[in-house]
């Protein structure tokens, strides 16, 4: 038998034991596929290419997880990592996230003030994702977010922000009283850019009043927490006037004593009701 026979044989050989392993595919002939086929070929890639596309809220998801890697109270995620989740944010919609305005929890039939409900999406230690749905006239009280940086986006409506930052190393007429400046007192309609405030500045308390229905998502990193000293307080009332400040009179109408309420709100309700929108794969 020569060289050439031998060679012939063993890949006779190989190429039958690979055919018989199960893991391995065998070889299709090829034939030239009809118009019929190459159609049921294409509508096949659309479907796979359809579920690769990922939610905008499992988008939002994963961005969160990259910004607030970190989840320590009081770290500020770099300028790059802000503004790629407020490029996030400020592209949802919506219906991206389920809510509309002609959901019941935006129409009020009570005589006071309105409950405002929250839609729980996600939370672990670095962050948290809600909605809060509030009806005209419904209102958020003035409210702080220690050590936190909280990202808010108007999904729509009209609502008028007014928020704080407390002025450092100011005089205290009293223990309970605290001087504060005004970083927004305006009202927004959406769709506008999203809001960032920070642990010392940006307005870190604010309070939110529904001139019509509004949706507002909000992002917080790292979330409340008691445990960890991140506690939310809503008990400051607000005091017109800024007498004993060496402050400018042109100048007087940007700060605020915030003097400390001896009991919380009794008019604010928070109802929680289900999320309903895309489910969020971890």
């Amino acid at each position: 038998m020569g060289a050439g026979t031998v060679v012939r044989d063993r890949v006779r050989k190989d190429l039958s034991e690979i055919s018989n392993k199960t893991n391995i595919p065998a070889t299709k002939p090829i034939v030239s596929s009809s118009p019929e086929i190459r159609s049921n070929s294409r509508k096949k890639i659309q479907r796979r290419s359809k579920k690769a596309v990922i939610s905008p809220v499992q988008k939002l998801f994963e961005t969160c997880k990259k910004v607030f890697a970190n989840g320590k109270s009081g770290a500020v995620p770099s300028q790059e990592h802000i503004n790629m989740l407020r490029a996030v944010l400020d592209e949802i919609k919506p219906e991206d996230v389920d809510v509309s305005p002609k959901m019941p929890c935006f129409r009020s039939k009570s005589n006071g003030r309105p409950p405002v409900t929250y839609l729980h999406i996600y939370k672990c230690h670095s962050f948290s994702m809600g909605i809060f749905c509030l009806p005209p006239t419904g209102v958020i009280p003035l409210h702080n977010h220690p050590e936190m940086t909280v990202f808010s986006k108007l999904l729509f409506g009209t609502m008028h922000i007014k928020s704080y930052d407390w002025v450092a190393d100011s005089p205290q007429p009293s223990s309970d009283t605290r001087l504060a400046k005004v970083k927004v007192d305006s009202d927004f309609t959406a769709p506008c850019d999203t809001s960032i405030l920070y642990p010392a500045d940006g307005g870190n308390m604010h309070c939110f009043t529904a001139k019509t229905a509004c949706a507002v998502l909000d992002v917080l990193g790292p979330p409340y927490s008691d445990p960890a000293g991140r506690h939310c307080t809503s008990d400051w009332r607000i005091e017109s006037t800024v007498d004993g400040v060496e402050v400018g009179e042109e100048e007087k109408h940007k700060y605020e004593w915030l003097k400390e309420r001896e009991e919380e709100p009794e008019d604010l309700t928070v109802m929680a009701m289900m999320y309903s929108g895309p489910i969020i794969k971890e």
